[in-house]
């Protein structure tokens, strides 16, 4: 008989032995796991969920993620039309949930390939920089790690006549980039 309870203990020690092993190897993997989650990742499957974004000039934008790319996303808020905004700009974000879910948001291209199609299009837009400056104008060009703004009123057209000058913007220096 007391074979029997020694064994028992023995087993009951080997049994709580292995769910500590497993307990800790689960817990190695999700730390792993997490460490491969970007920000990028995380905004793509925020959802339908509203979001409050502050930049590096300090100030605060909301929204849904309408979409994002490799270090942008697009922030919009009801009524107007979204922002980009270069995720190396992002200081904190509040309202994502807690878990990364699979989104069919994602592109692959970067902040420079957005940046253009925004100039093709040429669109007027309001550029704030990590000052809180901003600029308003038409981007005549994209390098790949900077932009050129030719700046005019948002009211006028780019034409030579209607630009007040060039203003040459490093991606890094960008903090929200808005069509007027």
């Amino acid at each position: 008989m007391r074979w029997e309870d020694l064994f028992a203990d023995l087993e009951s020690q080997w049994d709580a032995e292995q769910r500590r092993e497993l307990d800790a190897e689960v817990a190695d993997r999700t730390r792993r796991e997490r460490a491969t989650v970007t920000l990028g990742d995380r905004l793509a499957g925020a959802g339908a969920g509203t979001l409050a974004v502050t930049v590096r000039d300090g100030s605060r934008v909301g929204g849904r993620v309408a979409d994002v790319g490799e270090g942008w996303f697009l922030l919009g808020e009801p009524g107007r039309a979204p922002c980009l905004v270069p995720t190396a700009a992002v200081v904190s974000v509040t309202g994502l949930p807690a878990r990364a879910v699979e989104s069919s948001l994602g592109r692959r291209f970067g902040l420079g390939y957005a940046l253009r199609a925004v100039s093709r299009d040429r669109a007027v837009v309001r550029l704030t920089d990590v000052t809180g400056s901003t600029c308003t104008g038409t981007i005549d060009a994209v390098g790949s790690d900077h932009l050129e703004l030719a700046e005019h009123a948002a009211d006028l057209p780019r034409r030579p006549e209607n630009v007040t000058g060039h203003r040459v913007v490093p991606f890094t220096a960008i903090v929200l980039v808005r069509p007027v």
